[in-house]
C-alpha cells in the first residue's frame, strides 16, 4: 500500500519542477541589486550548472521569461564565476572575448534566454531569477515535513548539483538546526527516487562509515546533514526539513 501512495505522490508531483528558483518582473535592477535582493529575501541569484537543471529551469515555465542569473566575469582571473565565487563548470556560449572592454563597464554579468546566456553590462536593469530554498526548523517526520512544504505550494527539496548541495549545506549551517534535515529522497523498489519526479544524476552519500544507503531497510527516507552530506534515515523520526 505504502508504494501505491509514494507512486501517486510522485506522479501529481510532477507540476512542481524547480519551484526553487522565483522569477522577479516587478522591479528591474542592475545585476549588483538584483543579487542584494535575492540574498536578503531568499538565498542568491539563481545558479544552473548542468544541462539537467536546465531542462528543469525551462520546465519550471521559463520559457516565456528571461533576466540575471548569478554569473559574473572575474577580471582578475580572467573567468566567469558564480555570485558566491565557485567556478563555473556548465555554460552556454560564453567566451571571455565576449566581455565588453569598454572602461564604462563596471560589471560584467549573464542574462539567461530560453535559447542563449548573453553577456550584458551589469548596470543595465533587468528582470531576474532568485534562488530559494526555506529551512523549516520544525521538527516533523519526512512525510509530515513533505505535507507541511506542499501546503505552500512548495515541496521537500530536490539537490540536482554540487552547487545545490553547497547551497542548501549552507543554509542549514546559518540556522540553529544542529543536525541533519530532511530532502526530497525516498527509497523505494530498489532505488532512491525524488519525491517530485527530479532525475537523480548527482548524488552525495558519505563515502565511508555508514553505507545504509546501498540497501535500506527501515531508513528508507534521506536526509542532508551539516557537512552537505546524505544519509539514509528512519522516516518516523523527527526532523527539520527544506523545502524548495
Amino acid at each position: 500500500m505504502e508504494k501505491i501512495i509514494f507512486r501517486v505522490i510522485i506522479i501529481t508531483s510532477a507540476c512542481c519542477f524547480s519551484a526553487k528558483h522565483v522569477f522577479h518582473d516587478w522591479k528591474k535592477m542592475s545585476w549588483s541589486d538584483a543579487r542584494k535582493h535575492c540574498r536578503e529575501h531568499h538565498n542568491d541569484l539563481s545558479r544552473i550548472s548542468n544541462e539537467l537543471e536546465e531542462m528543469l529551469f525551462r520546465k519550471s515555465g521559463s520559457t516565456d521569461k528571461e533576466g540575471w542569473i548569478g554569473i559574473f566575469w572575474d577580471n582578475s582571473l580572467k573567468k566567469w564565476k558564480w555570485s558566491g565565487g565557485e567556478n563555473i563548470t556548465y555554460h552556454k556560449n560564453l567566451k571571455s572575448e565576449d566581455v565588453g572592454n569598454q572602461s564604462s563597464h563596471t560589471a560584467d554579468n549573464v542574462y539567461w534566454t530560453n535559447d542563449e546566456w548573453k553577456w550584458k553590462n551589469g548596470e543595465e536593469k533587468h528582470d531576474f531569477f532568485c534562488f530559494d530554498l526555506t529551512v523549516v526548523q520544525e521538527e516533523k517526520t519526512w512525510e509530515e515535513a513533505l505535507e507541511h512544504c506542499r501546503k505552500n505550494n512548495d515541496n521537500l527539496t530536490s539537490l540536482l548539483s554540487e552547487n545545490d548541495n553547497l547551497l542548501a549545506a549552507n543554509e542549514i549551517n546559518q540556522t540553529s538546526v544542529t543536525e541533519r534535515v530532511w530532502i526530497g529522497l525516498r527509497y523505494l523498489r530498489d532505488k532512491w527516487l525524488w519525491v517530485n519526479g527530479d532525475p537523480l544524476r548527482y548524488d552525495a552519500w558519505s563515502q565511508g562509515g555508514d553505507q545504509d544507503h546501498q540497501c535500506p531497510m527501515k531508513r528508507g527516507c534521506g536526509a542532508l546533514t551539516k557537512e552537505g552530506l546524505w544519509e539514509s534515515w528512519d522516516c518516523q523520526e523527527k526532523l527539520s526539513f527544506i523545502c524548495g
